[in-house]
């Protein structure tokens, strides 16, 4: 098993590569002149020609270490993965002991480290997704409908949920990055959604809050539900570090780390 992490401080054009029988694109690149390194963490995990495994975490800014933190998480997967019966047709079982493992190991770092953790177990035509923290996952139709969108463990993301708050509100409110459950928490809990069935043209997209921060759900569904994968990439990666870098009056603007992974169906 060959897995690809990615953990980049640059800059650059993505990364396209083939998984899971469709196709996968990754970004990964610190905030806008930030002199610190990038706290976020990505990885591809494959596991035969229709699965595999798709990961982002995003090290807690303000945290000791939080590029250490996310590292660490993510090959604990890797290594909780590998070690996955063969003849087993589901990792469920592999991926909530390896978040389990990533807890226990980021904890006893000993240093306040912190990370979230969003994962995307991909088998054929389905998807299965986890998550522990902020990062989200959304999965959008060819025509923009939206079947799976992660909500945020955050008390400003569960207000959103209960209708307490709209999106807008939600972006500028006092306590949008205050996160409620982390990786390196002894309370921490992870939450496992359904399966869900793959149509065609759909596109999978794991991201930390560098992306959500900076373009609003709408605006992020009209970027990734049609085109070149690669061309998906490219524009989400531009748009946000134009709006990092020149705030517009009536538009979020957010300089954070940045990475996302977005996946399609062949």
């Amino acid at each position: 098993m060959d897995a690809r992490l990615f953990f980049q401080a640059d800059m650059s054009e993505g990364v396209i590569c083939p998984l899971a029988g469709g196709e996968v694109g990754v970004f990964s690149a610190r905030a806008p002149n930030k002199g610190t390194p990038n706290e976020d963490a990505a990885a591809l995990i494959p596991v035969n020609d229709h699965g595999g495994i798709l990961v982002v975490a995003d090290g807690l800014g303000g945290s000791p270490a939080g590029e250490q933190a996310s590292c660490l998480a993510v090959r604990q997967l890797i290594d909780s993965v590998r070690e996955a019966p063969a003849d087993d047709p589901s990792l469920r079982a592999a991926i909530l002991n390896g978040i389990e493992s990533a807890n226990r190991a980021v904890s006893e770092l000993g240093i306040g480290a912190a990370t979230t953790l969003a994962v995307a177990e991909i088998h054929g035509r389905t998807v299965r997704p986890y998550h522990v923290g902020d990062s989200m996952i959304l999965l959008v139709g060819q025509r923009g409908k939206i079947k799976l969108q992660t909500v945020s463990h955050s008390p400003v993301g569960y207000a959103v949920e209960a209708g307490m708050l709209d999106e807008t509100e939600a972006m500028h409110h006092d306590q949008r990055h205050v996160v409620s459950n982390i990786l390196g928490a002894a309370d921490m809990r992870i939450e496992v959604g359904s399966t869900i069935e793959l149509a065609r043209y759909d596109t999978l997209l794991l991201a930390s809050d560098g992306l959500f921060d900076n373009l609003r759900t709408e605006e992020i569904v009209e970027r990734i539900r049609k085109g070149p994968l690669k061309q998906v990439v490219r524009v989400l990666a531009e748009d946000c570090r134009r709006r990092m870098i020149s705030p517009e009056e009536g538009q979020p603007s957010k300089p954070d780390d940045l990475t996302f992974v977005a996946f399609r169906c062949r």
